[in-house]
């Protein structure tokens, strides 16, 4: 262990001031156990490999070698990446503007892990970004293996890829290959959601972390197609994963009910699984009769599930309508909104809570 964090230490210390901090991190894990030191050991070579696969964005537009697909790819994260800085007022550094090919499709696998009988997530904190709802591995085998423990534990555990994360301004964060995936919409809406992140970040809330990310980087998009001279998003799209994300919130607020009810633990489980089969079937007959037997989301729902599988959702989307009337009582301004979150953020976590449950109380104002 102590060669690992003499190689670390000459490898890394001469980059980002976020090694120099993380260092001595690892030298801690010494003390705490070679799982503790393996688990930021594995932090800290994935993200090196990052910084070494990233080239400007501008010499690969110029590189006559550059693919043409990658090459158009890159062009309109330039447009993408510019018009976050310009419109939304989102940082204006080197971020996204260099490119990185990690040779994977997702950059880490985030595990989810709940008690069985819970929605609360297990929580792990680290020193840069707090305490949050999920631990990333940069390996999908490493967080299979750490799912499979947490599951011998008698946890609920989910793992899900992650095409993108931000380090919050510690580094020059790349556009990866990971996001090219799904086109050129997704891929602005990518940046914007992580560029939203270095705008702010409170730590140890995740749900109020990504909720804010996952408004800006809807009405970015929004706002983002307007400037292009786009239609609006198909109103069937957003319906259909407003209506989706709606099943499950309301399925997590039944759990919620049945996991406080005195029943045995052999009653809430099998009350459990036919809650899971009733959100099923609540899916496919709002498919049927409302999306022409078209589902988006058929693969999700007929996966296996339990608890730590809805987290995301509830992290992702909860207080996103607080931030839509937010953004309205802003009179649509960028910065003034943002003056307005920064105050939430600011807020002891009771007072925000309280102050988000109110905001999201009251009906939006029309646009």
């Amino acid at each position: 262990m102590l060669r690992l964090f003499l190689l670390l230490r000459s490898s890394l210390g001469a980059l980002d001031p976020f090694f120099r901090y993380l260092v001595p991190v690892l030298a801690l894990g010494l003390l705490n156990g070679c799982s503790t030191l393996n688990y930021y050991g594995q932090l800290a070579s994935g993200q090196l490999q990052l910084l070494q696969a990233r080239k400007p964005v501008t010499e690969l537009l110029a590189d006559p070698s550059t693919a043409p697909t990658l090459r158009q790819h890159l062009r309109q994260a330039e447009q993408a990446r510019a018009f976050a800085s310009a419109q939304l007022k989102l940082p204006d550094n080197r971020s996204y503007q260099v490119y990185a090919d990690i040779g994977r499709p997702f950059v880490v696998w985030n595990v989810f892990a709940t008690p069985e009988f819970s929605l609360e997530p297990q929580t792990h904190c680290f020193p840069i970004a707090g305490c949050v709802a999920y631990r990333g591995y940069y390996r999908q085998g490493a967080a299979r293996g750490a799912a499979a423990l947490q599951k011998q534990q008698g946890l609920d555990v989910y793992v899900g890829g992650v095409e993108a994360y931000s380090t919050l301004g510690w580094f020059d964060d790349p556009i990866l290959n990971t996001m090219l995936r799904w086109g050129d919409e997704r891929l602005a809406t990518v940046i914007f959601h992580e560029l939203a992140h270095q705008r702010l970040y409170v730590a140890d809330d995740t749900s109020f972390n990504e909720s804010f990310a996952t408004f800006v980087e809807q009405e970015g998009s929004r706002q983002w197609r307007v400037a292009r001279g786009l239609a609006a998003q198909t109103e069937d799209d957003s319906q259909q994963r407003d209506q989706f994300v709606g099943l499950v919130l309301a399925s997590r607020e039944r759990l919620k009910t049945l996991y406080a009810a005195p029943l045995s633990d052999a009653g809430k489980r099998a009350a459990k699984q036919a809650e899971f089969e009733r959100l099923r079937q609540e899916y496919r007959k709002l498919r049927d009769s409302q999306w022409g037997g078209k589902g988006r989301y058929d693969a999700w729902i007929n996966a296996p599930m339990n608890n730590a599988k809805l987290l995301p959702f509830g992290l992702y989307d909860q207080w996103v309508p607080a931030f839509e009337v937010l953004f309205a009582q802003a009179g649509r301004d960028w910065e003034v909104f943002y003056a307005r979150v920064e105050v939430l953020g600011q807020l002891s976590p009771e007072e925000r809570l309280q102050a988000l449950q109110s905001i999201a109380g009251k009906a939006a104002p029309s646009q």
